[in-house]
Formats: structure tokens, C-alpha cells, sequence
């Protein structure tokens, strides 16, 4: 490995990349690694004036002086050789939302290494924060990856665990990892320097694809257990958010918790209880507490508040929860 800092190109776009490349830019004190060139994907409109919108990654490139670089992919001569020009030891890849080809992968000194946010081989693919949840994974962590052709199928170069909490959703435990993330590449690119990374394959037998998330994964199914759509809910939260139809159109679920209330005689849907606390809804088993909700057109918002509102009737004892959807 190179004695001088060790060239590094970084690729990637949201807040969780965001964070890893703070890690880095913090570690530059020891004069360990330069950083010759970001890229991230281009400027996207977003909000009602659809203005476009720079890239957390970029935004935190731009305010430390890094070139930044952002090619739609990298098909063109032009950016295959700019990225050449750059002369980079390794590139380092977090959820930067490109597919890179191989000739890209070849490109720096050591090639290209990901942040991966599972215990590889668990979960492959878009998001694997959003699926561990959905399963109830009790841990999950990040991998630093060297990259191949496939699809999160590289050498496992090393490995940071993070327990998943009862009460975690998407956003607490990516923020969670996010932090981990940044660490655990500062620890990998500290290994590679003293040569003391040892790659370790995965095992095809454990692996999961982790599918990018929809809209229409949201809505509840009642007749399913009352652990899986508790799981549903904090796995989607913040987006795209469980919902269920209701009396008054569409309802999306923020919070809920598996609650003891029990009654043979009910449907699946069916809301049992009304109280300060929330509804609590019939599944096909057991029953869930929802606590925080909100209807088409406005806020979210605790139930309790919504049963002051205009909404009231549809939060009604009796009431079937998920009737006008595919539920019925």
C-alpha cells in the first residue's frame, strides 16, 4: 500500500452516504487519505416549485472545495476517462444509486469498495434497513464490500454489528447505521493500508434480496398477525408509510403496538377499543394499538387529537378498518 495519503474517490447520494464521507473528511487531520473528486447523482427537482435540489453528498463536497462529478451513468467515453484523470487508489461507494460497470470497478489502483448497510450476505439489494425490519431481524450492521459485477455479491472485507431495537423504525435505525457506516469504513481503509484486510466470501445459501420499496407494499392487510404489521409500520415509517382505508378515505398508520385485547367474535379490521391512548384494531392474530395516524390532506397526528376532529366517525368502535381496499 502507498506510504503517501491514499487517493480516494467517493460515490454516493443521501444523507446515509453523506455521513460516511464526513468520516472521512474528519480523518483528513492525520493527513492519511485525499480526497480528489466526489461524485453523486445529478441535481433532481423536488418540492412544489420542483427546483432542483443538490444531493446531500454533494452539498458536503461543494462547502470542503471537493470536485464534484455527476454523470447520469457512466456509459460516456468523457466519464469514464475523467474518472481515469483522477489517478485514485480506490473508489469508495455508498448508496450512490448508480449501477458501475466493470471498467469503472477497474479503474482505481485497488478498485471499488461499498457501505453496505446489512451483515452481508443477509441482505442484498435497495433496502436492506427497511426489509430487516420487516422481518423481524434482531441485529443487522454494515459490510464493507469490495465491489464486483453483481449485485452486492463481492468479498466481505469487514463487518460492524448494530442491534435492532423494539421500537426502531427505518429512519432511527438508518441514522444509526449511517453513524456506524462512517466508522467502520474509517476502520476497513485504516485495515487496508497495513494490509491486514483479509476477504471473505459470502455464502450464497443465506442470502436475501432486499427489493426496492413501493407505494402499494403500505396497505394493511388486517387478516395477517398483529406482529407483522406492527413490523410493517415501523419498517415503512417514514416512507412510503402503512395505510389502511377507512370511513373517511385513506389512513395512513405512523405509530402502533401490539396490544393484549383479544375478541374471537371480531373481523380482521374491525376497531375494538377507542381510548386516549388509540385505536385498537382486530388482526387475524391478535390486535394492534395505533397511536399516531393521518388522513388524506392533512397532518399527522396523535389519535387522540383526530377524535376531536372531523374525522371522528371513522376512529368509531365497530368500525372496519381496510373495507374499501383490497382487504374486503
Amino acid at each position: 500500500m502507498p506510504t503517501s495519503p491514499l487517493r480516494i474517490v467517493f460515490a454516493g447520494t443521501p444523507e446515509f452516504a453523506a455521513a460516511s464521507l464526513q468520516a472521512i473528511l474528519d480523518s483528513k487531520l492525520e493527513n492519511q487519505y485525499e480526497i480528489v473528486g466526489v461524485y453523486t447523482q445529478p441535481d433532481r427537482p423536488a418540492g412544489r416549485g420542483q427546483k432542483l435540489v443538490q444531493s446531500p453528498v454533494k452539498q458536503l463536497a461543494t462547502a470542503n472545495d471537493i470536485p464534484v462529478y455527476q454523470p447520469l451513468n457512466f456509459k460516456q467515453d468523457e466519464d469514464k476517462a475523467q474518472l481515469a484523470a483522477l489517478d485514485a487508489d480506490i473508489m469508495i461507494v455508498a448508496a450512490y444509486g448508480i449501477i458501475l460497470p466493470k471498467i469503472i470497478l477497474d479503474t482505481p489502483k485497488f478498485g471499488c469498495i461499498n457501505v453496505h448497510a446489512s451483515l452481508l450476505p443477509r441482505w442484498r439489494g435497495a433496502a436492506p434497513i427497511h426489509r430487516s425490519l420487516m422481518a423481524g431481524d434482531s441485529e443487522t450492521g454494515i459490510t464493507i464490500m469490495q465491489m464486483d459485477v453483481g449485485l452486492d455479491t463481492g468479498d466481505m472485507l469487514l463487518k460492524a454489528h448494530c442491534d435492532i431495537k423494539p421500537t426502531d423504525t427505518s429512519e432511527t435505525l438508518h441514522d444509526r447505521l449511517a453513524v456506524l457506516g462512517g466508522k467502520a469504513l474509517i476502520d476497513a481503509l485504516e485495515k487496508l493500508k497495513a494490509g491486514t484486510l483479509v476477504p471473505e466470501q459470502q455464502d450464497e445459501r443465506l442470502t436475501c434480496y432486499a427489493a426496492k420499496l413501493t407505494k402499494q407494499e403500505g396497505e394493511v392487510n388486517w387478516a395477517t398477525s398483529a406482529e407483522l404489521i406492527e413490523r410493517q409500520v415501523r419498517g415503512l415509517s417514514p416512507w412510503p408509510v402503512a395505510y389502511t382505508n377507512s370511513l373517511a378515505g385513506v389512513m395512513k398508520i405512523h405509530t402502533a403496538h401490539i396490544a393484549s385485547v383479544s375478541d374471537e367474535a371480531s373481523t380482521p379490521g374491525d376497531i375494538l377499543v377507542v381510548s386516549k391512548e388509540g385505536i385498537i384494531v382486530a388482526t387475524g392474530q391478535g390486535s394492534l394499538l395505533i397511536t399516531e395516524i393521518q388522513f388524506a390532506g392533512g397532518k399527522r397526528m396523535k389519535v387522540q387529537d383526530a377524535l376531536n376532529g372531523k374525522h371522528k366517525a371513522a376512529l368509531e368502535i365497530g368500525q372496519r378498518l381496510g373495507v374499501n381496499g383490497k382487504q374486503e
